[in-house]
């Protein structure tokens, strides 16, 4: 199975990501920002890092990027997408997922491994995962405070669209400790925090990444 990963310009986990498709059985295929096909893959990851150098504000100028056009069509059609930090951002700009993402409310960076609370393991990239199981993972950001209204707040709870919770401290301010969250579909998930660097045995903290993209593998095979 397929799943391609999208570099943009400022794009910083982009490889990381490749390599975690491989090592959870995959074929990373890396797509371009200026692609206008994304090249017959099963699912998409939108990585981290600053594309386009965050600019107006993180994720504004990647939402319009061609290649975007194309991951909004597919994912709107049931293909798989993760978004992964500036990836999630990206995703609220595309209106693919609720809420938005503003600076963290110290107003510093932030990097630490990171608990978090599985809040709905029926999607695509959580269906590995068992419901409130806590796995551990790495957390870097500058602009990670996740933020909604209180109608929008209280929809995504009540329909089940909170992903993950931060475990302990809120590390950013984020509304309700939301780490992440999903579509109504369950298809499209966005998080804060990098799976992507939690995959390999001696690097990160667990393994427990690895179990983001092995979902989304098993989900293509048994549609």
């Amino acid at each position: 199975m397929k799943i391609g990963v999208v570099t943009f310009p400022g794009s910083l986990d982009d490889s990381d990501a490749r390599r975690a498709v491989r090592l959870s059985g995959g074929e990373a295929v890396a797509l371009w920002h200026g692609d206008a096909t994304l090249r017959d893959v099963d699912a998409v990851v939108v990585p981290g890092g600053f594309s386009y150098g965050d600019y107006l504000r993180a994720g504004a100028i990647a939402r319009f990027a061609p290649v975007m056009g194309e991951v909004i069509t597919a994912a709107k059609g049931g293909m798989p997408v993760l978004g992964i930090c500036n990836g999630f951002q990206i995703l609220t700009e595309s209106h693919l997922l609720p809420g938005s993402m503003i600076q963290n409310d110290h107003r510093r960076f932030l990097c630490r491994d990171q608990v978090l609370r599985v809040e709905n393991a029926a999607t695509a990239w959580t269906a590995g995962f068992a419901a409130d199981q806590e796995i551990s993972v790495v957390l870097k950001n500058q602009e990670g405070q996740f933020v909604a209204d209180r109608a929008t707040l209280d929809r995504i709870e009540g329909e089940g669209q909170v992903a993950f919770r931060y475990v302990g401290v809120n590390p950013n301010g984020s509304s309700r400790d939301i780490a992440g969250v999903t579509n109504e579909r369950g298809n499209v998930v966005g998080l804060m925090p990098h799976p992507e660097h939690a995959v390999e045995e001696g690097f990160g903290p667990s393994l427990d990444g690895r179990t983001f993209f092995t979902s989304a593998l098993e989900q293509v095979v048994s549609s």
